[in-house]
């Protein structure tokens, strides 16, 4: 049995602390607030951005898993201490740093997206997203550290709320054959990362030296609409065909001035009026998990949504 530290319990964390405890490990999770334990998972209250109290947290680890990001907006001010603070401790404890990014990093790119890709973005949460796997790279690259980054697309799935395209904000009126409204091109094909997908390849890569220095995208299915997503959620819930209604310019503009999360999407919203297309076969090629089948995906998460309900 071996200890692992899940830094952050968001949906991503939640899903890899469990998954990790479900094989037989020892999981520490930090987070500023703590939690109340559970089958084998501890909860740890504090900041992590404090480098010699989260290499304390940490002693004994093999490795440290980074599921936690700062308030979207504060990405630009909080993603550097908290990166430096992570990988101190896996340079003082030598605990593999296990990563969890997106495609922020990239910037705007015509044509499917693949790790090959130079991390180009111009935006300032693409840029402090990059700045963070640039970092770790650097001193795995020094042996100082051990590091890999597995970087996800839009998450869906089981656990996926307030921070999903196409969960809180489209599930529950679905689920009562009300119509939804979405960002961008409701057309334009888009890659869902499935969150236990993206646990399974996270834990996947700690134990395996090979991927290690690099990042990978998690295994995802082929790009698929938000109408085309929508329907087949519909479908699933047996609430009739939805109507899929793109958001304006003009609405967007207005719910910005009451809404920090929409103001703050401005920068990525190139990801939703064109196609954007994750290429994950690099990851398929090497290592064993594969993503869940999007019938499958479609029916666990309305399964979840209707329980929560």
């Amino acid at each position: 049995m071996s200890l692992y530290v899940v830094v952050g319990f968001g949906p991503a964390g939640a899903a890899t602390a469990r998954l990790l405890a479900g094989k037989g490990h020892a999981v520490r999770v930090v987070t500023r607030s703590g939690r109340s334990p559970e089958p084998g998972i501890e909860h740890v209250a504090l900041d992590a951005a404090d480098g010699e109290r989260l290499a304390e947290a940490a002693r004994g680890a093999s490795a440290i898993f980074s599921c936690a990001a700062p308030p979207y907006h504060r990405w630009a001010n909080d993603w550097p201490p908290l990166a430096s603070s992570l990988c101190a401790a896996a340079e003082a404890t030598g605990a593999v740093l296990v990563m969890l990014g997106n495609l922020y990093g990239y910037g705007p790119v015509a044509g499917p997206l693949t790790e090959r890709l130079p991390l180009a973005a111009t935006g300032p949460k693409g840029k402090a997203r990059a700045a963070v796997w640039e970092q770790a790279r650097k001193l795995h690259e020094q042996g100082r550290i051990k590091a890999v980054e597995v970087r996800a697309s839009d998450f869906f799935g089981p656990g996926v709320t307030d921070g999903g395209h196409l969960a809180a904000r489209v599930m529950p009126r679905l689920l009562r054959g009300k119509p939804v409204s979405v960002l961008g091109d409701p057309d334009a094909p888009h890659s869902w990362t499935y969150l236990p997908d993206a646990a399974r390849a996270l834990v996947e890569v700690a134990g395996e030296e090979r991927a290690w220095g690099r990042a990978w995208h998690a295994p995802t299915e082929p790009a698929l609409s938000t109408r085309e997503m929508t329907a087949r959620l519909a479908a699933r819930a047996g609430s009739g065909p939805v109507a899929v209604r793109r958001l304006s310019p003009a609405v967007l503009g207005v719910a910005s001035l009451f809404s920090p999360l929409l103001r703050e999407l401005k920068e990525i919203r190139y990801q939703f009026d064109h196609p954007f297309v994750t290429d994950s076969s690099a990851y398929e090629a090497e290592f064993a998990v594969r993503a869940t089948p999007v019938d499958d995906q479609v029916e666990a998460t309305v399964a979840w949504w209707r329980e929560r309900r």
